[in-house]
């Protein structure tokens, strides 16, 4: 009996592929089925486009660089979008701009350690299968279990409570400034050595998308707001969190 990936091949072989196409004013990399379909896969490179053809898969787009085209932010709010990633740390990244910019409704990964160009039509099947809606994906980083904090993060979350003021810390959770609320985003943008922020306020987007920029590896703050698209790199706290511990 044949494997699923000698089906495949069958398959291609009885049917016209056709060739990778290029779509939108970036010349991107894309399925010849991709602008008639109502579902698309969005994909990282132009060697996963040629694999899912080889496995009859023609509705799909890449990025072609770690930078999101405009013509997938497009795309993706005109289509039900899956983004079918490697299983690397190069596919985290991605993952992490595309919850930023984008309105993909699912995301699927290959194997760990494996790249979707050098999977099988198996191991793409099962990728795809297996997705999981974006939702799930915030909903797993808005609902963990219980915080640890160290305890100088938790004291100085109990300070700043109706003050409106912010506290920076390094990596060795010592105090380098402080300072009102009003000033943070702009502090931030100049900073070179915050590991965690702590403030009386809301967490929003432009806080989240900074510090991720700066490497900055955690934010507490009074709450987060609901419009915020959580950056997987950076730690997302409320005060009643650290005050549990």
């Amino acid at each position: 009996m044949p494997n699923v990936d000698e089906v495949y091949k069958q398959i291609s072989n009885t049917m016209k592929l056709g060739k990778v196409e290029k779509y939108g004013p970036e010349d991107l990399p894309a399925g010849p089925e991709l602008e008639k379909s109502k579902e698309i896969i969005v994909v990282e490179g132009r060697a996963d486009i040629i694999n899912l053809m080889r496995c009859g898969i023609q509705n799909t787009v890449a990025l072609e660089g770690a930078k999101i085209p405009e013509s997938i932010k497009k795309l993706t709010k005109e289509k039900e979008a899956t983004a079918l990633l490697d299983g690397d740390r190069g596919g985290d990244l991605i993952l992490k701009e595309l919850l930023q910019v984008t309105s993909i409704r699912y995301v699927g990964r290959a194997p760990r350690g494996k790249e979707i160009e050098e999977c099988t039509c198996k191991e793409i099947s099962e990728a795809i299968e297996n997705r999981v809606p974006i939702k799930e994906v915030y909903k797993q980083k808005r609902e963990r279990p219980k915080i640890e904090l160290p305890n100088e993060i938790s004291q100085a979350a109990k300070t700043l409570q109706g003050t409106l003021e912010a506290i920076l810390l390094n990596d060795k959770l010592e105090q380098t400034e402080r300072l009102p609320v009003s000033q943070l985003a702009e502090k931030l943008q100049h900073t070179t050595s915050v590991d965690t922020v702590i403030f009386d306020g809301i967490i929003t987007q432009r806080i989240v998308d900074v510090a991720g920029e700066k490497n900055i590896k955690r934010i507490v703050a009074s709450r987060i707001s609901e419009a915020v698209k959580p950056a997987l790199n950076v730690e997302l706290v409320t005060f009643k969190d650290a005050l549990q511990n």
